[in-house]
Protein backbone atom coordinates (compact mmCIF):
# COMPACT_ATOMS: atom_id res chain seq x y z
CA UNK A 1 0.00 0.00 0.00
CA UNK A 2 1.46 3.34 -1.06
CA UNK A 3 1.80 5.93 1.72
CA UNK A 4 4.15 8.26 -0.14
CA UNK A 5 3.73 11.93 0.76
CA UNK A 6 1.83 11.29 4.01
CA UNK A 7 3.58 12.53 7.15
CA UNK A 8 3.10 12.93 10.88
CA UNK A 9 4.45 16.00 12.72
CA UNK A 10 5.47 15.65 16.33
CA UNK A 11 3.42 17.88 18.62
CA UNK A 12 0.58 18.16 16.09
CA UNK A 13 -2.39 15.79 16.01
CA UNK A 14 -3.49 13.96 12.89
CA UNK A 15 -1.77 13.35 9.57
CA UNK A 16 -0.68 15.64 6.77
CA UNK A 17 -0.11 15.45 3.05
CA UNK A 18 2.86 17.18 1.43
CA UNK A 19 1.50 19.43 -1.32
CA UNK A 20 4.45 21.68 -2.18
CA UNK A 21 8.18 22.08 -1.65
CA UNK A 22 9.75 25.37 -0.67
CA UNK A 23 13.36 26.48 -0.20
CA UNK A 24 13.49 26.03 3.55
CA UNK A 25 10.16 24.32 4.19
CA UNK A 26 7.38 22.17 2.82
CA UNK A 27 3.70 23.04 2.51
CA UNK A 28 1.46 20.47 4.12
CA UNK A 29 -2.28 19.96 4.19
CA UNK A 30 -4.15 18.42 7.14
CA UNK A 31 -6.20 15.36 6.17
CA UNK A 32 -9.04 16.26 8.54
CA UNK A 33 -9.78 19.92 7.67
CA UNK A 34 -7.56 20.49 4.57
CA UNK A 35 -5.86 23.48 6.20
CA UNK A 36 -2.41 24.26 4.83
CA UNK A 37 0.67 25.60 6.57
CA UNK A 38 4.47 25.40 6.23
CA UNK A 39 6.52 22.78 8.04
CA UNK A 40 10.22 23.39 8.64
CA UNK A 41 13.31 21.25 9.08
CA UNK A 42 13.22 21.97 12.79
CA UNK A 43 9.87 20.15 13.05
CA UNK A 44 10.08 16.48 13.85
CA UNK A 45 8.55 14.99 10.72
CA UNK A 46 7.96 11.27 10.20
CA UNK A 47 7.05 9.85 6.79
CA UNK A 48 4.57 7.01 7.14
CA UNK A 49 6.24 5.05 4.36
CA UNK A 50 9.39 4.84 6.54
CA UNK A 51 7.66 3.67 9.73
CA UNK A 52 7.77 0.02 10.80
CA UNK A 53 6.40 -1.97 13.74
CA UNK A 54 8.73 -4.04 15.90
CA UNK A 55 8.32 -7.81 15.74
CA UNK A 56 10.32 -10.64 17.28
CA UNK A 57 11.97 -11.20 13.89
CA UNK A 58 12.05 -8.56 11.15
CA UNK A 59 10.25 -5.24 11.51
CA UNK A 60 7.09 -4.99 9.41
CA UNK A 61 6.47 -1.79 7.39
CA UNK A 62 3.38 0.20 8.29
CA UNK A 63 2.13 0.06 4.69
CA UNK A 64 1.98 -3.75 4.85
CA UNK A 65 0.11 -3.69 8.16
CA UNK A 66 -2.43 -1.23 6.73
CA UNK A 67 -2.83 -3.41 3.68
CA UNK A 68 -3.62 -6.39 5.95
CA UNK A 69 -6.11 -4.35 7.96
CA UNK A 70 -7.75 -3.12 4.74
CA UNK A 71 -8.22 -6.71 3.58
CA UNK A 72 -9.48 -7.82 7.01
CA UNK A 73 -12.10 -5.05 7.06
CA UNK A 74 -12.98 -5.47 3.36
CA UNK A 75 -12.02 -1.87 2.72
CA UNK A 76 -13.78 -0.53 5.80
CA UNK A 77 -12.61 1.34 8.90
CA UNK A 78 -10.82 -0.48 11.69
CA UNK A 79 -11.27 -0.48 15.46
CA UNK A 80 -11.42 2.95 17.09
CA UNK A 81 -8.24 4.14 18.77
CA UNK A 82 -10.41 5.15 21.76
CA UNK A 83 -11.09 1.52 22.70
CA UNK A 84 -9.51 -0.09 25.76
CA UNK A 85 -5.79 -0.98 25.38
CA UNK A 86 -6.59 -4.69 25.81
CA UNK A 87 -8.97 -4.61 22.85
CA UNK A 88 -6.47 -2.71 20.73
CA UNK A 89 -3.75 -5.22 21.55
CA UNK A 90 -6.04 -8.13 20.74
CA UNK A 91 -6.93 -6.56 17.39
CA UNK A 92 -3.28 -5.98 16.53
CA UNK A 93 -2.53 -9.57 17.55
CA UNK A 94 -4.92 -10.74 14.82
CA UNK A 95 -3.11 -8.64 12.23
CA UNK A 96 0.44 -9.05 13.48
CA UNK A 97 0.71 -12.02 15.87
CA UNK A 98 4.47 -11.66 16.39
CA UNK A 99 4.60 -7.95 17.24
CA UNK A 100 7.06 -7.23 20.05
CA UNK A 101 4.83 -6.59 23.04
CA UNK A 102 7.69 -5.15 25.07
CA UNK A 103 8.81 -2.59 22.48
CA UNK A 104 5.43 -1.65 20.98
CA UNK A 105 3.66 0.51 23.54
CA UNK A 106 -0.07 1.13 23.94
CA UNK A 107 0.43 4.68 22.68
CA UNK A 108 1.98 3.26 19.49
CA UNK A 109 -0.94 0.89 18.96
CA UNK A 110 -3.42 3.68 19.57
CA UNK A 111 -1.67 5.90 17.04
CA UNK A 112 -1.50 3.02 14.56
CA UNK A 113 -5.28 2.64 14.42
CA UNK A 114 -5.96 6.36 14.63
CA UNK A 115 -3.84 6.97 11.55
CA UNK A 116 -5.49 4.14 9.67
CA UNK A 117 -8.96 5.60 10.22
CA UNK A 118 -7.75 9.08 9.23
CA UNK A 119 -6.38 7.70 5.97
CA UNK A 120 -9.59 5.74 5.43
CA UNK A 121 -11.80 8.81 6.02
CA UNK A 122 -9.71 10.78 3.51
CA UNK A 123 -10.17 8.06 0.88
CA UNK A 124 -6.42 7.49 0.60
CA UNK A 125 -6.49 3.82 1.54
CA UNK A 126 -8.97 2.97 -1.20
CA UNK A 127 -6.90 4.85 -3.76
CA UNK A 128 -3.72 3.14 -2.56
CA UNK A 129 -5.38 -0.30 -2.69
CA UNK A 130 -6.59 0.30 -6.26
CA UNK A 131 -3.15 1.48 -7.30
CA UNK A 132 -1.58 -1.62 -5.76
CA UNK A 133 -4.10 -3.89 -7.48
CA UNK A 134 -3.55 -2.20 -10.83
CA UNK A 135 0.18 -2.52 -10.35
CA UNK A 136 -0.12 -6.24 -9.73
CA UNK A 137 -2.44 -6.64 -12.72
CA UNK A 138 0.09 -4.80 -14.83
CA UNK A 139 2.86 -7.13 -13.67
CA UNK A 140 0.72 -10.19 -14.41
CA UNK A 141 -0.12 -8.82 -17.86
CA UNK A 142 3.56 -8.17 -18.49
CA UNK A 143 4.47 -11.71 -17.44
CA UNK A 144 1.72 -13.07 -19.71
CA UNK A 145 3.01 -11.03 -22.64
CA UNK A 146 6.53 -12.28 -22.01
CA UNK A 147 5.31 -15.88 -21.93
CA UNK A 148 3.36 -15.37 -25.16
CA UNK A 149 6.39 -13.78 -26.82
CA UNK A 150 8.59 -16.70 -25.71
CA UNK A 151 6.01 -19.18 -26.99
CA UNK A 152 5.85 -17.38 -30.34
CA UNK A 153 9.64 -17.46 -30.64
CA UNK A 154 9.69 -21.17 -29.83
CA UNK A 155 6.95 -21.86 -32.37
CA UNK A 156 8.75 -19.79 -35.01
CA UNK A 157 11.99 -21.66 -34.35
CA UNK A 158 10.23 -25.02 -34.62
CA UNK A 159 8.63 -23.90 -37.90
CA UNK A 160 12.00 -22.77 -39.22
CA UNK A 161 13.62 -26.08 -38.25
CA UNK A 162 10.77 -27.96 -39.95
CA UNK A 163 11.25 -25.96 -43.15
CA UNK A 164 14.97 -26.70 -43.09
CA UNK A 165 14.29 -30.44 -42.74
CA UNK A 166 11.81 -30.30 -45.61
CA UNK A 167 14.40 -28.59 -47.81
CA UNK A 168 17.00 -31.19 -46.92
CA UNK A 169 14.61 -34.05 -47.69
CA UNK A 170 13.63 -32.40 -51.00
CA UNK A 171 17.25 -32.02 -52.12
CA UNK A 172 18.25 -35.64 -51.47
CA UNK A 173 15.99 -37.31 -54.15
CA UNK A 174 17.10 -34.73 -56.73
CA UNK A 175 20.76 -35.60 -56.12
CA UNK A 176 20.06 -39.32 -56.56
CA UNK A 177 18.19 -38.68 -59.81
CA UNK A 178 21.07 -36.68 -61.24
CA UNK A 179 23.51 -39.41 -60.34
CA UNK A 180 21.35 -42.04 -62.04
CA UNK A 181 21.03 -40.14 -65.35
CA UNK A 182 24.67 -39.08 -65.71
CA UNK A 183 26.32 -40.13 -69.01
CA UNK A 184 29.14 -42.66 -68.76
CA UNK A 185 32.62 -41.35 -69.48
CA UNK A 186 34.14 -42.28 -72.85
CA UNK A 187 36.82 -44.97 -72.85
CA UNK A 188 39.76 -42.81 -73.93
CA UNK A 189 42.12 -45.74 -74.05
CA UNK A 190 39.96 -47.60 -76.54
CA UNK A 191 39.56 -44.51 -78.65
CA UNK A 192 43.31 -44.04 -78.96
CA UNK A 193 43.81 -47.64 -79.96
CA UNK A 194 41.13 -47.55 -82.63
CA UNK A 195 42.32 -44.34 -84.30
CA UNK A 196 44.63 -44.99 -87.38
CA UNK A 197 48.06 -43.40 -87.43
CA UNK A 198 48.73 -40.71 -90.04
CA UNK A 199 51.16 -41.63 -92.87
CA UNK A 200 52.86 -38.23 -92.71
CA UNK A 201 53.80 -38.79 -89.21
CA UNK A 202 55.92 -41.88 -90.05
CA UNK A 203 59.70 -41.39 -90.11
CA UNK A 204 62.08 -43.79 -91.97
CA UNK A 205 64.37 -45.64 -89.74
CA UNK A 206 68.10 -44.94 -90.62
CA UNK A 207 70.62 -47.62 -89.94
CA UNK A 208 74.36 -47.20 -90.20
CA UNK A 209 76.56 -44.13 -90.10
CA UNK A 210 77.69 -43.71 -93.86
CA UNK A 211 76.37 -41.16 -96.31
CA UNK A 212 76.12 -41.26 -100.11
CA UNK A 213 77.85 -38.97 -102.67
CA UNK A 214 81.38 -38.99 -101.51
Amino acid sequence: MNLTGIIAISGRPGLYKVVAQGKNNIIVEALEDQKRFPAYASDRISALEDISIYTYEEDKPLREIYSDIYKKENGGACISHKEEPAKLQAYLMEILPDFDQERVYNSDIKKLFQWYNLLHAAGLLEAAAEEEENGQSGEEASETNEEEATEKKTTAKKSSDTKSEVKKETKKPAAKKAAGTAKPKADTKSAKTAAPKSAAAKKPAVKGGTSRGK
